[in-house]
C-alpha cells in the first residue's frame, strides 16, 4: 500500500496490500464447497448461496503482515522485502465464525480450528495447502469473519474469493484465503505454517514464539515531495501538517508522538476517536521547522496495553514484527 493512502479511512481495495504464499487458484463457485468436520457433533458441506443467506457480520479491520519492516532489518532476512507498506484496512462482511461452530457443535476435547485454504505450493521440500490453526477460545469470539464481501463487493481472487477468514487484530498469515475446509482439532495443528513458519526465532533448530496479535504501529503520509529515485522528501518553508495511522491487535491507541530531530525530543500528536479497536486511528501533528536544512522525521504509537514502538526492533531469523519507528528524512528548502 503506497504510504500516501493513509489518507483514506478505508483502504481502496487496488491499493490493500496482499501477500500470496503460492498460485491464485481458479475457483468455479458452482462447484465450491466449504467443509467443516473434525471434533464436531455435525459436519457441514455449505455452498457460497448457504454462506450469504445466514446472518451476517460486519468488520472494519486493519491487517498487517507479520514481516512488514523486514527490509529495514540489518542483515535483511531473506523473504519478501516489505519496507513499511505491508498494511491496509477494510470493511468485511460474512457469516460470524462462532456462529458456524455452533451449529456444527464442537465436541468436549477440541482445543484447536485448523483453516485449510485452496492454494497449493511446495514449501521446505514439503507440498502443501496453506493451513493455519488458532485456539478454539480465539475461534469461538465475536469477531472473527468468514468474509465473502471487501468493501461492499465481492471479494476478488486476489483476495480469496469465494471465501477467506479475517480475524480482526491477528498478523496477516491469520486470515486464510480461499476458504475450503474447517476443521475442529483434538490436538494442536503441527503443520508446516503453524510449526516452522511465523515464528519469532535467531536460529533454525530453534522452536520460536509464535506470532499472533499485531504489536503498535504508527505510520505517516511522507510530509512535502519526494525526489527522484532517492525518495527523500522535499519541504517548503512553513507549518507543515503531518499526519498519518496507527493500530495495534492489543488494543485501542494511547497516544502517539512524533519527533523532528531522530527521537532525541517527542511531541504528542493528535488523536481522532478510533471507536473499533480493530481498526487503525487517525492522527495528526503540526511541525514549524526551525529553518532549512535536513530533517528526521519520526513517529510511534503506544496501545492501551502498554506496548510502545522502540527506536529499534531486534532482529530475528524471519524478519517478523518489525515494529521500529518510521524514519522520515525531510530537507526544509530555503523560502524562494
Amino acid at each position: 500500500m503506497p504510504l500516501e493512502a493513509l489518507r483514506y479511512d478505508v483502504t481502496p481495495v487496488g491499493l490493500h496490500y496482499l501477500l500470496t504464499h503460492y498460485d491464485i487458484p481458479a475457483v468455479d463457485p458452482s462447484t465450491w464447497r466449504l467443509r467443516v468436520g473434525g471434533r464436531v457433533r455435525h459436519e457441514l458441506e455449505l455452498t457460497l448461496a448457504d454462506m450469504e443467506a445466514r446472518p451476517a457480520g460486519r468488520r472494519t479491520a486493519t491487517m498487517e503482515c507479520a514481516g512488514n519492516g523486514r527490509a529495514l532489518l540489518a542483515p535483511r532476512p531473506v523473504s519478501q522485502p516489505w519496507l513499511a507498506e505491508a498494511v491496509g484496512t477494510a470493511d468485511w462482511e460474512g457469516t460470524p465464525l462462532r456462529l458456524l461452530l455452533e451449529e456444527a457443535e464442537v465436541l468436549d476435547d477440541g482445543v484447536e480450528v485448523l483453516f485449510t485454504g485452496l492454494d497449493r505450493g511446495v514449501e521446505h521440500e514439503l507440498e502443501q495447502q496453506f493451513e493455519r490453526s488458532l485456539p478454539l477460545e480465539e475461534a469461538l469470539r465475536d469477531e472473527p469473519l468468514l468474509a465473502y464481501r471487501i468493501n461492499g463487493l465481492p471479494l476478488p481472487p486476489q483476495h480469496g474469493f469465494p471465501l477467506r477468514l479475517v480475524v480482526p487484530g491477528w498478523y496477516g498469515m491469520t486470515n486464510v484465503k480461499w476458504l475450503t475446509a474447517i476443521t475442529v482439532l483434538d490436538r494442536p495443528f503441527a503443520g508446516h505454517q503453524q510449526a516452522r513458519s511465523y515464528r519469532i526465532r535467531q536460529e533454525e533448530d530453534e522452536p520460536g514464539e509464535p506470532l499472533t496479535r499485531m504489536l503498535p504501529r504508527a505510520l505517516m503520509v511522507p510530509p512535502g515531495i519526494p525526489d527522484f529515485p532517492s525518495r527523500e522528501r522535499l519541504l517548503e518553508p512553513g507549518p507543515c501538517r503531518i499526519e498519518g495511522r496507527a493500530w495495534s491487535g492489543w488494543g485501542k491507541i494511547a497516544a502517539v508522538q512524533v519527533s523532528t530531530d531522530g527521537g532525541a525530543a517527542w511531541s504528542d500528536a493528535e488523536l481522532a476517536d478510533q471507536g473499533d479497536p480493530y481498526r487503525w486511528v487517525r492522527w495528526s501533528f503540526t511541525w514549524n521547522p526551525e529553518g532549512p536544512g535536513r530533517y528526521e522525521v519520526s513517529c510511534r504509537a503506544r496501545d492501551e496495553a502498554g506496548n510502545e514502538q522502540p527506536l529499534e526492533a531486534p532482529w530475528n531469523l524471519g524478519g517478523y514484527a518489525n515494529n521500529a519507528v518510521q524514519r522520515v528524512g525531510v530537507t526544509v528548502r530555503p523560502a524562494a
